[in-house]
């Protein structure tokens, strides 16, 4: 399972030939190929995920605590009633291959799913794309600065009853990494894989009008229902990463209207400093 994920350096070297490659296209082919610009989006997603990894490796407060704010996490929730997420991963452990499944849909759809979405919309509803992209980065760009402070997950509290099941069958991303570099363990909080398949559910109902948009709605729903049985993340972790995803809705509809604003203020200015077409001499009667 190691090989899923990608350090940094990777990300951002793919990210910078890709926008080489993008260049090279529009060069030579005067801007009239789609392809510089699926180049150019595929490397501004590069680009942001080797931002998102480097985070995890420049963290703004030591580590030492990062186990205490998860306890602290784990506390407050059962304080305000929430299920308790060890008791839904003791639901599950006793059948195997249902664990396996969870392991492998956790390293494996979170970004396989936002590809296959990023690429549906721009392939066939081009003029919503540019709206889905922004929020991916938007919220991808605040959880990264909330991950700034280290957060554990659950799985590393054995204590309080969570299981790493993905390191007990053998199917974690954390253990080895790529390059040297393992996938960064202490950024729980906020979940980007809650934070994705919420986007993922809200954009393939909004863009599409087919049955089978609700398929987004199904992966939110299995993915939320992973990361907690297999001990990756909290409610909590969950709820603010959601929250982080209106912020960054409320962000585009808030620019959108002051731009809408700016314009209808715009429009009588510039008709009223138009000077009045001059009528020809001689034209009259």
């Amino acid at each position: 399972m190691q090989n899923l994920t990608l350090s940094w350096q990777t990300a951002g070297g793919a990210s910078a030939v890709l926008f080489a490659a993008s260049y090279a296209v529009r060069r030579t082919a005067a801007g009239r190929t789609p392809v510089a610009a699926v180049l150019r989006e595929a490397g501004t997603m590069l680009a942001l995920f080797a931002l998102w990894q480097l985070a995890g490796h420049l963290s703004v407060m030591g580590t030492e605590h990062a186990l205490d704010r998860a306890q602290w996490i784990h506390r407050t929730e059962q304080r305000f009633g929430l299920p308790d997420e060890a008791s839904w991963q003791r639901a599950v452990t006793p059948h195997p291959w249902l664990v396996k499944t969870a392991n492998y849909y956790y390293a494996a759809m979170h970004f396989g799913v936002m590809i296959g979405l990023l690429t549906w919309v721009f392939l066939r509803h081009r003029r919503q794309y540019a709206w889905v992209r922004t929020t991916v980065v938007l919220v991808t760009a605040a959880c990264l600065l909330v991950q700034f402070i280290p957060v554990a997950p659950p799985r590393m509290l054995p204590d309080s009853g969570f299981v790493d099941v993905a390191a007990q069958y053998g199917q974690s991303v954390y253990g080895g990494g790529v390059g040297g570099l393992v996938a960064d363990e202490l950024s729980a909080m906020p979940s980007v894989h809650v934070a994705w398949c919420v986007l993922v559910a809200v954009a393939a109902a909004r863009v599409s009008a087919s049955r089978w948009r609700w398929l987004g709605a199904v992966h939110a729903v299995v993915t939320v229902s992973v990361v907690v049985v297999t001990a990756n993340h909290f409610w909590a972790d969950g709820i603010v990463a959601v929250a982080l995803l209106l912020l960054a809705y409320a962000a585009q509809w808030g620019g959108s209207a002051l731009l809408r604003a700016r314009r209808r203020t715009a429009g009588p200015e510039a008709t009223l400093e138009k000077p009045p077409a001059q009528q020809p001499v001689g034209s009259q009667g």
